[in-house]
């Protein structure tokens, strides 16, 4: 029989020709600072488990009681009978935790971008994004406009005046709903929303503000988030993020009002058709609030390791472009030149990651630094160290 996906096989030796196709390598055993990566030993500085929670005992311990408790699975959707009391009780929690009215959870951060804000949008509405938005905000908006018939606006990366023109132009055709949406923290640059302005003007032009703040949470407003960051809490109107980076457990989360909940619930068709995550997950994302919370020292500790760490490797001579936050790039720009350092990197005993095109615009590649509050500074010292060596040796410094 005639392999009819040879066309992929094509396609992708194209890509890898060009440098731009990934590695999957194979973690053995827990995401923490020091890892074996596929036989070799390695410090990560490719994970987004910045606060050291992924392998915390009180996280362990409380899934293995849910386990006990709950079973392994939730058996349906939430919406049919797959949703426990330990959901509601997480949904609680997260309300808590963010300063809303309501919360809910979703299967992941992705599902939540890409199922609700199709349903926020329709004909007469129009949604208005900075370019450098995650692609499952992108691909809501893309939802949107083809299902509901919404139109979209783009404002170039963080620039504030043009947002404002777009808010301008959005009243003066007239739109029944204008919403913001944006990154909190931007994943590929580890820059920071400009978002008490964003909010200013969203206040001024009577737009609802619709915020990401998936590398946020954990890091920003003291483990809260961009609202806490710029004291917004009370103005941002719908807030999701995810238990998968700073949180150390898994899932997309929801906050806001008790009406934007019970509308999501409702009309998010990645919510309502797909199964409920297991009860163990949400007591997981449960005691990791509770230890954000408790244990504000994880979150000075992340932020003291990325400022040095930053410093020190401008020092070297590497460009680390935007970076605000934990999220620390060293700027390469050829996409080959960029995954020959990964692989070297690998080789010295650094699991960095190379992120290229399409993750990031063409000649725009880097390694994708991420910091974890459990490294030391003698970890630093030895990942800028083999960073110092192997920019002089591959002509990158």
């Amino acid at each position: 029989m005639a392999d009819k996906t040879k066309y992929l096989k094509e396609k992708y030796e194209d890509m890898k020709e060009e440098g731009l196709t990934w590695t999957i390598r194979n973690l053995e055993g827990p995401s923490q600072p020091h890892v074996t990566v596929d036989g070799k030993e390695c410090i990560m500085l490719a994970s987004n488990n910045y606060l050291d929670l992924a392998n915390h005992p009180r996280l362990r311990e409380a899934g293995k009681k849910a386990i006990e408790d709950y079973g392994a699975g939730a058996g349906s959707d939430w919406s049919i009978a797959g949703t426990m009391d330990i959901h509601e009780e997480l949904w609680d929690r997260i309300a808590d935790f963010k300063n809303t009215g309501a919360g809910m959870t979703y299967q992941t951060g992705f599902a939540v971008n890409a199922g609700l804000v199709p349903q926020l949008a329709g004909k007469g509405d129009v949604l208005i994004s900075d370019e450098l938005n995650h692609g499952s905000i992108i691909d809501g908006i893309m939802i949107a406009q083809r299902m509901f018939k919404a139109d979209k606006m783009l404002y170039s990366h963080s620039d504030m005046g043009e947002l404002e023109e777009c808010l301008k132009k959005a009243d003066e055709e007239g739109y029944d709903n204008k919403i913001v949406l944006t990154d909190g923290v931007f994943s590929m640059d580890g820059d920071i929303a400009k978002m008490d302005e964003i909010q200013e003007l969203a206040n001024e032009y009577g737009a609802l503000t619709y915020v990401d703040d998936a590398h946020g949470e954990g890091v920003l407003g003291g483990g809260h988030g961009i609202a806490k960051e710029f004291n917004v809490e009370d103005d941002i109107d719908i807030q999701m993020g995810t238990f998968s980076k700073a949180f150390g457990g898994f899932g997309g989360m929801l906050a806001g009002t008790e009406h934007l909940i019970n509308y999501a619930y409702n009309t998010s068709r990645s919510w309502l058709l797909s199964a409920a995550f297991p009860p163990h997950v949400a007591a997981i994302n449960i005691e990791a609030l509770d230890i954000v919370e408790e244990e504000g020292d994880r979150v000075e500790k992340l932020w003291d390791l990325t400022d040095y760490f930053k410093k020190e490797l401008e020092s070297i001579g590497f460009d680390t472009g935007f970076s605000e936050t934990p999220i620390v790039p060293a700027m390469i720009g050829d996409s080959k030149k960029c995954q020959k350092l990964a692989d070297r990197l690998y080789e010295e005993g650094i699991f960095g990651l190379a992120i290229v095109y399409p993750m990031v615009a063409k000649g725009k590649a880097r390694i994708r630094n991420q910091i974890n509050a459990g490294l030391t500074k003698d970890d630093l010292n030895e990942v800028l160290r083999v960073y110092e060596k192997l920019g002089k040796e591959l002509d990158l410094v």
